[in-house]
């Protein structure tokens, strides 16, 4: 091979630059929280068109998701984040100039579709790039970065649409306050396409594509010569096996139970009903748990910080628990988390009206009914949350990576936007309604219903999850051939 460079390259800053889409993920998924209010408004919205504009996103990023396997594939992971970040450029930028045309909500929708592009392309090449370039000692902890960042953009998009309503009136907010905030996502967006020049290709595409002197001075210049050898010894001997046997497909018998269990995995994580909490929070707290317009910004501020504090959890526990471990834990958790909730709301008489004439909970209810919500915020921020995306970028095989990655993200965000969709037709149900009213679960069936789900999952977690901690990606591949 070629001289070996000495320049170093910081793992941690390609993974910290890497893990900006992840940011960027949850920041455009959560800027559309603060903006609808306003725009709702400004163009005197339908529900149903408010609806389909708010959704619009996820709609993209199974449409990005789907794709991107095939972007990967052709010019790589890097310039495929590097595609992703000038999406997020131009849906940040276009979404705030409908407001200059009187009828212009399909220009909204056209511009959330594109952030949605975005998001798709990068919850898929993020991931997989930091897996394949870590070292499988800390790759759990690496890749968990990427969870971490989602978590961190939905926290600050809340706190910037924040003070930037804050700080105009409700009138001003009508007419350009929701812009500046769609706005505000041209900053991160900005230094991740800046940040993303900087960054490495990833070797294993490189010797894939038969750059093997350039894959090797990347791994040395991340690992230095003792790991990099190894490194690279393991990825061209997979690559060398791969040539030999006739060309993968997902869709083979060997490899499509695997695409199916990581799909799957993939979808339950939607149905723990997560987005269901941070898409209506608002609206659980308001009718569901009894809680007051003033409280509801507080209780927002704590989910985020649960998240944020239980996701940092995962990211330090990750490498030295197991992925299934605390996957199982995690899911009990949950479990209880909504059973708690669930329960509360069930055997409740709704003695109380509030404000807005809806009929609410006790406060010692709503205050049980809470800590139910929090144990479920934070057993999924310590579990699928981060895991799922760990397991994702391990579990395929080289061969077939890009496309069953393509596969499991596109399949998320159905699921994704079927729960969103699905949830306040659940909530607004007359089997849901009051007893008082003729209903039969009193509020409670939609976290019974995900409570279900969360069964499901340990389930099929415990017999068909294997532990991948410690094992390098060829290894992972040869473990799943035996199985």
């Amino acid at each position: 091979m070629g001289k070996r460079p000495t320049t170093k390259i910081n793992i941690y800053f390609i993974t910290i630059v890497i893990t900006l889409g992840g940011l960027l993920f949850g920041y455009d998924t959560g800027v559309i929280n603060g903006t609808q209010f306003y725009f709702s408004k400004y163009f005197e919205l339908t529900g149903a068109l408010k609806g389909f504009i708010v959704s619009s996103a996820l709609l993209g990023a199974l449409a990005g998701a789907a794709t991107a396997g095939i972007i990967s594939k052709a010019i790589g992971r890097k310039n495929s984040l590097i595609i992703s970040a000038i999406l997020f450029i131009i849906s940040a930028w276009g979404s705030g100039l409908p407001s200059i045309l009187p009828e212009s909500t399909t220009l909204l929708v056209v511009f959330r579709l594109i952030g949605g592009i975005a998001i798709g392309i990068a919850s898929m090449n993020a991931p997989m790039y930091i897996a394949e370039i870590a070292p499988a000692k800390n790759r759990g902890i690496l890749v968990t970065f990427y969870q971490l960042a989602v978590v961190i953009g939905f926290f600050v998009v809340f706190l910037v649409t924040y003070f930037i309503g804050a700080k105009l009136s409700e009138s001003e907010n009508i007419a350009f306050g929701w812009r500046n905030m769609f706005w505000s996502e041209l900053i991160p967006a900005g230094i991740f396409l800046v940040f993303l020049f900087f960054v490495p290709k990833s070797p294993r595409w490189l010797m894939i594509n038969g750059k093997e002197e350039e894959a090797e001075n990347i791994l040395t210049r991340i690992h230095g010569e003792e790991i990099a050898a190894k490194e690279f010894k393991d990825i061209k001997d997979s690559i060398i096996a791969e040539s030999t046997k006739k060309k993968a497909s997902i869709f083979s018998k060997t490899m499509l139970p695997i695409v199916i269990i990581g799909t799957v995995l993939s979808a339950l994580q939607q149905f723990t009903g997560i987005n269901a909490v941070l898409y209506y929070g608002a609206d659980i707290f308001e009718q569901a748990l009894g809680f007051g317009q003033d409280d509801i910004l507080l209780q927002q501020i704590l989910l985020a910080t649960v998240n944020l504090v239980f996701t940092f959890i995962a990211m330090f526990t990750v490498d030295k628990l197991g992925r299934k471990p605390l996957l199982i834990i995690g899911g009990f958790g949950m479990l209880i988390g909504f059973l708690l909730m669930g329960f509360t709301l069930y055997f409740s008489d709704y003695a109380n009206v509030n404000s807005a004439g809806l009929p609410t909970i006790s406060t010692t209810e709503g205050i049980i009914s809470l800590i139910g919500v929090l144990i479920f915020i934070g057993s999924f921020a310590m579990s699928m949350g981060p895991i799922v995306w760990v397991l994702l970028s391990e579990i395929f095989p080289n061969k077939i990576r890009s496309a069953a990655m393509a596969v499991a993200v596109a399949v998320q965000w159905l699921a994704n936007y079927f729960v969103s969709q699905t949830f306040p037709m659940v909530v607004e149900s007359e089997a849901n309604g009051l007893i008082m009213n003729g209903g039969t679960w009193n509020n409670a069936l939609p976290y019974f219903l995900f409570s279900a789900f969360i069964v499901i999952i340990i389930v099929f977690v415990y017999k068909y999850i294997p532990e991948t901690k410690g094992k390098t990606l060829e290894e992972m591949e040869a473990l799943f051939e035996r199985k």
